[in-house]
């Protein structure tokens, strides 16, 4: 399976932004801190979320998942098994956000060790040893997580990394828990302040979410709650990243430009033009971008899920730019595959200098992994003649109809799906 891509064409038009995949994931999730009906709107129609939603199911949760109309109905009123065996949950990072919510819940849980997209070492000690603060036995055995408390006491914990992952999972924990926790050098991410404003909703006792201080109150339950997803941020920030890239004007509707913003100042830098009108996002680009450089930081720094993408956009900007990736290691792993393009670029430990050319080349390409393979796409939009990018299932993982997207807005993009060949087998 790939995409089959004709560059040259600028991107014209309005792309509307999906709900986002690392708030929905933990959503989900969260849904077992309830007896009662949670509805999710606006949950994209994507990969991580289909097996997110499997994995709810082998634990006993009620789900429907209506694609068409984004929307999750979770029921878990009825037994719920805290152990996790579905192979999918070492395939799925997200899986790891079921630990805290299960521990609240039944007072133990083991999971297989999560595994998701080859970027980096992902550590889950920040997440063991939160547990084991508010006074779980927490720990890495035998490839699984295991954990087991009889009450969770509610504690101060400081966080070494301000980890999206393990913020959110020690605030879904404390909110069942007794007492009050602290938790300090949190994560910022407006994912966190999704997942904290739905808590909420469901009567959770949360301060402080979007800062580095989080004051969670126990409670003895949770009740029901209908909820919206926030914007993608990462989807939405791609798609103007490829209308940058291809010298076109698109308009990106139904977004929080807030969230966007270290992007915007960096598409500005370049020399794009930025227009921003209420949820909508308007980006135009006439002639050669300018070289900048960037530094992924967590949030409200450059994101290092947009990272990739930019990268994309230096290798066409006039003179040199320089990458810095202080969150994930291997994000540099498309840089390869760049190279068959035609693009100048040098790697060395958590740098990339990219010296900038008039024009990529079509090629033969690989997706890496989820941002990787989207920003390869962005490349071929860019590029001169065509390209194929193989082994997209990873974009499917967090881009729902990436294709259709783009060839609304004027790209000469095909999914192919060869029937017994390799790249039929995702």
């Amino acid at each position: 399976m790939h995409y089959w891509i004709e560059g040259g064409f600028p991107l014209r038009g309005n792309v509307k932004c999906q709900g986002a995949k690392n708030s929905a994931v933990q959503l989900l999730a969260a849904s077992l801190l309830t007896r009662e009906l949670v509805i999710l709107e606006n949950v994209p129609a994507i990969e991580d979320i289909v097996s997110m939603i499997d994995l709810l199911r082998s634990l006993g949760s009620q789900v429907e998942f209506d694609q068409k109309r984004h929307r999750v109905c979770i029921e878990n009123a009825g037994p719920i098994h805290p152990h996790i065996q579905n192979p999918q949950a070492s395939a799925l990072r997200a899986s790891l956000s079921l630990v805290g919510p299960l521990l609240a819940r039944e007072g133990e849980t083991s999971i297989p060790f999560p595994g998701g997209c080859n970027i980096g070492s992902r550590p889950i000690d920040l997440h063991l040893k939160g547990f084991g603060v508010l006074g779980a036995d927490a720990l890495l055995e035998h490839g699984r997580i295991i954990a087991k408390a009889r009450s969770l006491q509610g504690k101060r914990i400081y966080l070494d990394y301000p980890s999206v992952g393990a913020t959110a999972n020690l605030m879904m924990a404390s909110s069942l828990a007794r007492g009050e926790t602290i938790l300090e050098n949190a994560a910022e991410e407006p994912e966190i302040v999704d997942l904290a404003n739905m808590l909420k909703k469901m009567g959770a006792k949360i301060r402080g979410a979007g800062t580095k201080m989080l004051q969670i109150r126990g409670v003895q339950w949770l009740k029901g709650v209908r909820h919206h997803v926030i914007p993608d941020r990462i989807e939405g920030g791609t798609y103007l990243v490829a209308a940058a890239i291809t010298r076109g004007k698109l308009s990106l509707q139904d977004s929080i430009p807030q969230h966007l913003e270290p992007l915007l100042v960096k598409l500005q830098e370049a020399g794009a033009t930025i227009d921003v009108n209420g949820n909508k996002v308007k980006v135009f680009v006439s002639g050669r971008l300018r070289a900048f450089d960037i530094k992924t930081m967590p949030y409200p720094g450059f994101p290092t899920d947009l990272q990739n993408q930019m990268t994309i956009l230096m290798t066409l900007a006039e003179g040199t730019s320089l990458v810095t990736e202080t969150v994930f290691e291997n994000r540099f792993l498309l840089t390869s595959e760049l190279r068959k393009m035609g693009a100048d670029i040098r790697t060395e430990g958590h740098g990339a200098l990219i010296t900038g050319v008039d024009h990529l080349t079509g090629a033969r390409v690989t997706a890496p992994n989820l941002r990787g393979g989207a920003s390869l796409v962005l490349a071929a939009l860019s590029a001169q003649g065509v390209s194929e990018v193989h082994d997209i299932q990873h974009i499917d993982r967090g881009y729902e109809k990436m294709e259709e997207k783009l060839e609304q807005v004027g790209a000469k993009i095909q999914r192919i799906e060869l029937k017994g060949s390799k790249d039929a087998n995702p």
